[in-house]
Order: C-alpha cells, then sequence, then structure tokens
C-alpha cells in the first residue's frame, strides 16, 4: 500500500491549528551546505555534504527530542548525531555547535531516499517545524512557574509528528515494558520492512506496511518475544485493514478530529486504551493538547498545578482532571509543556538543570511508563534516580 505524502504548504504559527503544518519551500530554499563531513559509519549516500536546518538549539536540540520517549527508530549514531528513518528515507541529524546558541545550528545527512526533495519536506513535517518554540516558551513561561524555572535549561524539546501506523505499533509494544525490549520489539516489526541502510552499526528499515504486517503471526511475535502483545498487534493490524479505505487512510483521517473523537476511535483497537491513544495522538495525530496521563503525570500535575489533590489515588476520573489542568493552563498546546515538565523530572537530564531546581519536598516513589519506557523514579530532596523496571511479560 503506497504511503500517504504530504504537499508543501505555507508555515503557520504556534497560534494556529496545525493539522496540515508541513516544511515550507522557503525553508527548504534556505538549505545551505554546512560542511564536507561525513556522518559516522554511512552507508553509501546520495548526498555529499551536511545541510543546514538554519534553526538554532533553542528551536531544535536533539538530545531532548530524541531519546526522550516519542520514538524508537531513531538512533544515537555518533556524540551529537542521531539517524532514522522518515518513511523510504534515511536521514542523520547533528548538532552544530557554535560559540553560543544564536550561532548553534543543527544540519541533516541524506543517506538513502528515492527522492532528496521529498525526503527534505518530510524530515521538516516530521520535526514539526512550523511550530516556532520561541512564541510557545514564552507564552508557557509567563503561565507556569515550574515551566518559567526549567525553559532556559530544556531548549528545544520538540514534539515530532510521525507517521501514524508506525507510531501506533510502537506504543503498543510499550504497554507495561522496559526501554531494552520495547527497543527490541519496534525493531522487530521495523526489520520487516525494507532496508534503507547501516549507520553506526545499526541497521535502519523503512517501517513495513499493514499488508506486510499481516504476514506476521501472532506466533511468530510470541517467540520474537512480544507476550500478550502479539494480540494485539495483529489484531490490530486485522482491524485496520478492515476500516473502508485502508487502515493508514483511516489513522491519517483522525487528524481533522477533536481529541475525544480521536481517543475515542483509537481505543476501538485492541490494546489500545486511553493513555497509548493520547500519545499517539500527540505524537502523531496533530492533537497537541493531548496529556497521557499516567501515575508520574499525576505526581507532576499534584505538585505543580492541583496540589489540592496530592495523595489523592488516581482514577480515570481524576486523569480527565489532569487532562483539564494542563488544558487549562497551558492551552491547545498543552502536550508539549508536559512533555517539557516530564523532561524535567528525568535522571538523565538532571546534568541540564541546576540543583536548586531539582529540589523537591517530599520522598516519593512514582512508576512512568510514557511513549515505550517505564521507569521508576525515586525522589529524594535534591536528586532524582532513575531506574529501568521489569520485563513486563
Amino acid at each position: 500500500m503506497k504511503r500517504q505524502r504530504f504537499p508543501v504548504s505555507p508555515p503557520l504559527t504556534p497560534s494556529t491549528p496545525l493539522s496540515t503544518v508541513r516544511l515550507t519551500k522557503s525553508i527548504i530554499k534556505s538549505i545551505k551546505t554546512k560542511r564536507h563531513l561525513s556522518p559516522t559509519s554511512s552507508s553509501s549516500s546520495p548526498s555529499s555534504a551536511w545541510e543546514s536546518l538554519q534553526i538554532g538549539r533553542s528551536e531544535l536540540s536533539l538530545p531532548l527530542t530524541f531519546p526522550t520517549g516519542q520514538t524508537f527508530t531513531w538512533k544515537q549514531t555518533g556524540p551529537t548525531q542521531y539517524t532514522g528513518p522518515i518513511n523510504s528515507h534515511l536521514i542523520s541529524l547533528t548538532q552544530m555547535d557554535g560559540p553560543d546558541d544564536s550561532t548553534s545550528d543543527v544540519a541533516f545527512f541524506i543517506h538513502h531516499t528515492p527522492d532528496r526533495c521529498r525526503a527534505v519536506a518530510e524530515l521538516g513535517d516530521f520535526l514539526n517545524l512550523g511550530v516556532s518554540l520561541a512564541g510557545m516558551w514564552r507564552r508557557f513561561s509567563a503561565a507556569d512557574g515550574r515551566f518559567a524555572d526549567l525553559a532556559p535549561h530544556l531548549e528545544g524539546a520538540r514534539v515530532l509528528r510521525q507517521e501514524p501506523v508506525e507510531c501506533l505499533f510502537q506504543f503498543l509494544c510499550s504497554s507495561n515494558n522496559n526501554i531494552g525490549r520495547i527497543t527490541k520489539m519496534v525493531g522487530v516489526l521495523s526489520s520487516f520492512g525494507r532496508c534503507l541502510g547501516s549507520v553506526g552499526g545499526f541497521d535502519f528499515h523503512e517501517f513495513p506496511s499493514l499488508e506486510r504486517l499481516e504476514m506476521v503471526s501472532e506466533e511468530e511475535l510470541r517467540k520474537a518475544g512480544f507476550g500478550y502483545r502479539a494480540k494485539y498487534i495483529v489484531g490490530t493490524v486485522k482491524a485496520l485493514q478492515s476500516k473502508p479505505g485502508g487502515g493508514a487512510d483511516w489513522l491519517s483521517s483522525l487528524r481533522g478530529l477533536e481529541l475525544h473523537e480521536v481517543i475515542d476511535a483509537l481505543c476501538t483497537l485492541p490494546g489500545v486504551g486511553p493513555k497509548v491513544a493520547a500519545c499517539i495522538a500527540l505524537f502523531s495525530l496533530d492533537q497537541h493538547h493531548a496529556i497521557p496521563v499516567d501515575t508520574h503525570v499525576w505526581k507532576i500535575a499534584t505538585r505543580y498545578l492541583i496540589p489540592e489533590l496530592a495523595g489523592a489515588r488516581l482514577t480515570p476520573k481524576l486523569c480527565s482532571h489532569v487532562a483539564e489542568a494542563f488544558v487549562n493552563k497551558f492551552g491547545k498546546y498543552a502536550g508539549w509543556a508536559q512533555n517539557v515538565l516530564f523532561i524535567g523530572e528525568l535522571s538523565s537530564q538532571k546534568a541540564l538543570i541546576p540543583s536548586h531546581l531539582r529540589s523537591l519536598k517530599e520522598t516519593k516513589s512514582a512508576r512512568r511508563e510514557y511513549g515505550k519506557q517505564e521507569v521508576a523514579i525515586e525522589v529524594f530532596s535534591g536528586s532524582c534516580k532513575m531506574q529501568l523496571l521489569g520485563d513486563g511479560t
């Protein structure tokens, strides 16, 4: 089945709904050759140089965007380099540091593509470059003191706009799982697609079509370590294939619906509950105010947004209350703000945050399953410790 492709359209501002955000022609034309360097362990490449995206670290920080639970098809392939597939293209990104943030840059290298112009356009679409973080950060900082404290240290934490089929199946793998097994599962699913090349010791594949996934049996997935998730993946493939016009088009059509309609539609698929649906909605379906609510987001909410509910037990009704609290505070891009507040709690990012901003009054233990990783965060006065949990079979 042919994947949906997106035409270039005019840029939109952060205050505009992003159901049709695309990389603009002006951005494409502004991309210039940065310098003649070779990416780490590159396969044969149609490009001979890194090329600038003409955006600084404040608009895109790779370490704050790719390793934080949005996607598991992208890998770190160098000290400042991340590589991954975007449909039929294989692309590396690197952070090119300058003397200060205003002169830093993000550059890309195309390893494989059937169409270079389309690769550039789809890269911008994937990175959500129609959204300016600068204006968003100002509004969020004015609305919330905690965000204002974190903002200078977590600039460039961007929400990706992934292909819906790929995003859906990655999050099906994330349920009650740990980062190592999720990575393995996503790798197994990806391996059914066409190989695009090898970079940094990793093989990369175009995510398989639904027709290809339909050929994979539940038994085959169970042997590969998917456990009970195997039946959900097989069941979801069948459910999508039964949609009028095809499952890929049906998923993409959800981008034009209201959030509650999107959540309801996704929850009809095997293995998809409200939190997984909210993740898919936020990271691929232009639902920028979707809030994936779990125990850890509950802790963030009761610590900073609704302290009067601290100590209460999280229930489905309170999940809705948490989502409403984020939207009331941050507006139509509340999901982006929630993403930053979550990153601010990760021990893997604590070196970026001054110690006084990491100090918490309470000693608590919270579980966090967000995107494709489940962690336990033990909060002590002044430090956070992240521990990967069991395999969740």
